[in-house]
């Protein structure tokens, strides 16, 4: 970890005050004692341009160890299982494993963990990977957080991979913390881009501080590089005609039956509205003020056999269940086609939508952001433009 030094020999009152007035996070104090640097301190390094006075010094500080990074080799995806059946983030995360692994040749592997998972073993040998890893037994039939690292520990330590993927899941999300803290090495959560350096190195890019900006992540010290990957955000591998890749079934670690929570019982979950899967969306914003805009949008929707959506305002003010927000404190989508209705277009709402196929938008604003990412602009009061617009695709027989 970095970390900026105060020279105290520098210091005057009126630097003191000119250097704290600039942090955005109230990190740098100004008391008896001179000028000291906060724990609330991000690293953002606006404080570093605006000393001219050589106060403030950045200070890399070196890792106590560092890896073998030559013993580390190859991309790992953690294949995730519904029942039998393949998890479509599975196919994500291996399409860009593939994608990031062909420049250098890498070997691409994918771990599959379960009871009775020779089915989705199976299928998985057609969309490119070079070799599967099994970990199959009935101790294995539920997931199990505990249980699940232990196996793909067990995988790590044996194969070596660099870089390890796992699907922003509730399954990722409790599972790959614990395996990035059992081999002390770091993880991105959410990341919405990935690439590899020709030096090994996994450049993770997610959303921070609000989705106000994108950082760039890496781990160069310790290995395996390892991340969560948002549904929806990158291409599935396509299926081969031919098998690519070998499998290979593993014995489960030792003591696995005695770690972990004991499953009793198993109820089926209702069946939950989620839009990720739509293939066509209309996603309304805080421009449609009323009930009477909500029906127009409500009826475009129903013509085009459309999910609805929306922005985040709308779910903070009641209008919208949670689980209908587009965004990065939503779900991302990905649909074949989406309509925003009165949308802005702010950032955290463009990233959970801007890969779908073709956008259209409609607000009144030409300036509006999301005109920026859309392939079809209508700018107006929706009041004129929707019943326009409804009225054109039932003539011409637009619809579903």
């Amino acid at each position: 970890m970095a970390h900026i030094k105060v020279n105290q020999e520098k210091v005057t009152p009126e630097i003191a005050e000119r250097l704290a007035s600039v942090c955005p996070f109230g990190a740098i104090v100004v008391s008896e004692a001179g000028l000291s640097i906060e724990a609330g301190c991000r690293l953002c390094r606006l404080c570093l341009e605006a000393d001219q006075d050589g106060v403030l010094t950045l200070v890399e500080d070196k890792p106590e160890t560092s890896v073998d990074k030559s013993r580390w080799q190859g991309i790992a995806i953690l294949a995730e299982c519904v029942g039998n059946r393949l998890h479509p983030i599975t196919l994500e995360l291996l399409g860009k494993a593939l994608e990031m692994a062909a420049p250098a040749g890498t070997p691409v592997f994918a771990v599959v963990i379960g009871w009775q998972v020779t089915s989705a073993a199976e299928s998985l040998k057609y969309y490119g990977a070079d070799k599967i890893y099994v970990y199959d037994d009935r101790h294995l039939e539920h997931f199990e957080p505990l249980r699940y690292a232990m196996c793909a520990a067990d995988f790590i330590e044996k194969v070596r991979p660099s870089v390890v993927l796992a699907g922003a899941t509730s399954m990722g999300r409790s599972l790959a913390p614990r395996i990035a803290a059992r081999f002390r090495t770091g993880i991105t959560a959410d990341c919405t881009g990935l690439a590899l350096r020709d030096n090994g190195n996994l450049v993770q890019t997610r959303p921070a501080f609000g989705g106000n900006i994108m950082a760039q992540i890496v781990t160069p010290h310790t290995r395996p590089q390892m991340c969560t990957v948002r549904y929806r955000v990158f291409d599935a591998a396509p299926r081969r005609e031919n098998p690519t890749a070998q499998v290979e079934v593993m014995a489960v670690p030792h003591g696995l039956a005695n770690v972990g929570a004991q499953v009793l019982d198993v109820l089926a979950k209702p069946e939950e509205l989620d839009i990720s899967e739509a293939e066509v969306i209309v996603a309304v914003g805080r421009g449609v003020k009323d009930e009477a805009g909500l029906r127009l949008a409500k009826k475009l929707a129903d013509i085009l056999g459309a999910q609805l959506a929306c922005t985040r305002p709308m779910v903070e003010n009641g209008r919208f269940d949670p689980r209908r927000q587009i965004g990065l404190s939503g779900r991302t989508v990905k649909p074949k086609l989406i309509v925003t209705i009165g949308v802005s277009g702010a950032v955290q709402f463009a990233a959970g939508m801007d890969k779908s196929e073709y956008i259209i938008s409609i607000n009144s604003d030409p300036e509006a952001s999301i005109f920026n990412i859309s392939h079809v602009g209508l700018v107006g009061d929706l009041y004129e433009v929707l019943p326009a617009f409804i009225e054109k695709i039932e003539r011409e027989g637009l619809v579903r």
